[in-house]
Protein backbone atom coordinates (compact mmCIF):
# COMPACT_ATOMS: atom_id res chain seq x y z
CA UNK A 1 0.00 0.00 0.00
CA UNK A 2 2.94 2.23 0.92
CA UNK A 3 4.41 1.99 -3.00
CA UNK A 4 1.03 2.28 -4.07
CA UNK A 5 0.75 6.18 -2.37
CA UNK A 6 3.91 6.90 -2.94
CA UNK A 7 4.16 6.33 -6.56
CA UNK A 8 0.43 8.23 -6.66
CA UNK A 9 1.81 11.20 -4.66
CA UNK A 10 4.99 11.45 -7.20
CA UNK A 11 2.91 11.19 -10.00
CA UNK A 12 0.53 13.91 -9.15
CA UNK A 13 3.53 16.24 -7.79
CA UNK A 14 5.10 15.39 -11.90
CA UNK A 15 2.45 16.12 -13.87
CA UNK A 16 1.66 19.68 -11.64
CA UNK A 17 5.38 20.72 -11.30
CA UNK A 18 6.16 19.31 -14.94
CA UNK A 19 3.03 20.95 -16.50
CA UNK A 20 4.39 24.01 -14.78
CA UNK A 21 7.71 23.32 -16.21
CA UNK A 22 6.48 22.76 -20.08
CA UNK A 23 4.06 25.73 -19.91
CA UNK A 24 7.32 28.19 -18.64
CA UNK A 25 10.26 26.54 -20.62
CA UNK A 26 8.37 24.85 -23.76
CA UNK A 27 4.86 26.89 -24.77
CA UNK A 28 5.40 30.52 -23.58
CA UNK A 29 8.90 30.99 -25.42
CA UNK A 30 7.18 28.87 -28.54
CA UNK A 31 4.33 31.24 -28.39
CA UNK A 32 6.59 34.60 -28.15
CA UNK A 33 7.72 33.56 -32.20
CA UNK A 34 6.65 35.75 -34.86
CA UNK A 35 4.67 33.12 -36.46
CA UNK A 36 2.11 32.31 -33.35
CA UNK A 37 1.62 36.36 -32.74
CA UNK A 38 -2.38 36.04 -34.17
CA UNK A 39 -2.94 32.78 -31.83
CA UNK A 40 -1.22 33.14 -29.09
CA UNK A 41 -3.54 34.79 -26.58
CA UNK A 42 -6.17 31.91 -27.67
CA UNK A 43 -3.67 29.01 -27.19
CA UNK A 44 -2.21 30.29 -24.16
CA UNK A 45 -5.71 30.35 -22.35
CA UNK A 46 -6.95 27.04 -23.71
CA UNK A 47 -3.78 25.22 -22.66
CA UNK A 48 -3.82 26.92 -19.31
CA UNK A 49 -7.48 26.29 -18.76
CA UNK A 50 -6.95 22.53 -19.38
CA UNK A 51 -3.45 22.40 -17.39
CA UNK A 52 -5.79 24.43 -14.37
CA UNK A 53 -7.91 21.13 -14.19
CA UNK A 54 -4.51 18.80 -14.32
CA UNK A 55 -2.97 20.90 -11.67
CA UNK A 56 -6.04 20.89 -9.06
CA UNK A 57 -6.64 17.32 -9.39
CA UNK A 58 -2.69 16.47 -9.10
CA UNK A 59 -3.21 19.10 -6.06
CA UNK A 60 -6.32 16.77 -4.22
CA UNK A 61 -4.15 14.04 -5.08
CA UNK A 62 -1.28 15.51 -3.29
CA UNK A 63 -3.59 16.54 -0.14
CA UNK A 64 -5.37 13.18 0.25
CA UNK A 65 -2.11 11.01 -0.09
CA UNK A 66 0.46 13.50 1.81
CA UNK A 67 -1.34 12.60 5.39
CA UNK A 68 -1.45 8.63 4.69
CA UNK A 69 1.80 8.74 3.46
CA UNK A 70 3.06 10.42 7.08
CA UNK A 71 0.96 8.30 9.07
CA UNK A 72 2.52 5.30 7.58
CA UNK A 73 6.01 6.97 8.38
CA UNK A 74 4.73 7.09 11.97
CA UNK A 75 4.34 11.03 11.90
CA UNK A 76 1.03 12.36 13.54
CA UNK A 77 -0.52 14.91 11.12
CA UNK A 78 -2.20 16.81 14.12
CA UNK A 79 1.02 16.82 15.97
CA UNK A 80 3.13 19.86 14.55
CA UNK A 81 5.52 19.89 17.67
CA UNK A 82 6.64 16.38 16.56
CA UNK A 83 7.25 17.13 12.81
CA UNK A 84 10.88 16.92 12.25
CA UNK A 85 11.90 20.45 10.90
CA UNK A 86 12.05 19.88 7.69
CA UNK A 87 8.74 18.66 7.33
CA UNK A 88 7.27 21.70 8.82
CA UNK A 89 9.47 23.69 6.32
CA UNK A 90 7.43 21.55 3.12
CA UNK A 91 4.18 22.04 4.68
CA UNK A 92 4.50 25.64 5.22
CA UNK A 93 5.82 25.90 1.52
CA UNK A 94 2.85 24.30 0.40
CA UNK A 95 0.65 26.39 2.13
CA UNK A 96 1.70 29.03 0.60
CA UNK A 97 2.16 27.21 -2.78
CA UNK A 98 -1.33 26.71 -2.30
CA UNK A 99 -2.20 30.40 -1.89
CA UNK A 100 -0.45 31.58 -4.75
CA UNK A 101 -1.95 29.23 -7.06
CA UNK A 102 -5.49 29.88 -5.62
CA UNK A 103 -4.89 33.55 -6.10
CA UNK A 104 -3.19 33.02 -10.07
CA UNK A 105 -6.04 30.95 -10.58
CA UNK A 106 -9.03 32.30 -9.64
CA UNK A 107 -8.20 36.09 -8.87
CA UNK A 108 -5.56 37.18 -11.14
CA UNK A 109 -5.31 35.12 -14.24
CA UNK A 110 -9.19 35.27 -14.82
CA UNK A 111 -8.57 39.27 -14.25
CA UNK A 112 -5.95 39.37 -16.54
CA UNK A 113 -7.94 37.70 -19.08
CA UNK A 114 -10.37 40.56 -19.39
CA UNK A 115 -8.22 43.27 -19.10
CA UNK A 116 -6.09 42.30 -22.34
CA UNK A 117 -9.50 41.97 -24.03
CA UNK A 118 -9.81 46.11 -23.62
CA UNK A 119 -7.95 47.91 -26.04
CA UNK A 120 -4.58 49.49 -24.91
CA UNK A 121 -5.99 53.19 -24.67
CA UNK A 122 -8.45 52.38 -21.93
CA UNK A 123 -6.90 50.03 -19.56
CA UNK A 124 -5.82 51.77 -16.35
CA UNK A 125 -2.31 51.86 -14.78
CA UNK A 126 -3.34 49.15 -12.15
CA UNK A 127 -4.34 47.29 -15.25
CA UNK A 128 -1.25 47.68 -17.07
CA UNK A 129 0.94 46.79 -13.84
CA UNK A 130 -1.47 43.36 -13.12
CA UNK A 131 -0.54 42.38 -16.85
CA UNK A 132 2.88 43.33 -17.07
CA UNK A 133 3.40 41.40 -12.98
CA UNK A 134 1.33 38.68 -13.21
CA UNK A 135 3.69 36.42 -15.14
CA UNK A 136 6.06 37.10 -12.01
CA UNK A 137 3.11 34.64 -9.82
CA UNK A 138 3.34 31.97 -11.96
CA UNK A 139 7.04 32.37 -12.02
CA UNK A 140 6.90 32.15 -8.24
CA UNK A 141 4.65 29.32 -7.99
CA UNK A 142 7.25 27.52 -10.12
CA UNK A 143 10.15 28.22 -7.69
CA UNK A 144 7.77 27.82 -4.36
CA UNK A 145 6.93 24.14 -6.32
CA UNK A 146 10.67 23.58 -7.34
CA UNK A 147 11.12 24.35 -3.40
CA UNK A 148 8.53 21.69 -2.28
CA UNK A 149 9.91 19.31 -4.36
CA UNK A 150 13.48 19.65 -2.97
CA UNK A 151 12.08 19.76 0.59
CA UNK A 152 10.07 16.47 -0.41
CA UNK A 153 13.86 14.70 -1.69
CA UNK A 154 15.42 15.95 1.62
CA UNK A 155 12.47 14.51 3.77
CA UNK A 156 12.13 10.92 1.96
CA UNK A 157 16.02 10.75 3.11
CA UNK A 158 15.69 11.14 6.46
Amino acid sequence: MTLFLMWFHLMAAVAWIGGMLFLSIVLVPVLKSEPFASQKALLFRTTARRFRAVAWGSIAVLLFTGPLLLNQRGIPITAPSEWPKILATKLGLVALLLLVTLTHDFIIGPLVGRIVQLPRESRTRFDQALVLWSPWLARFSLILALAVLLTAVTLARS
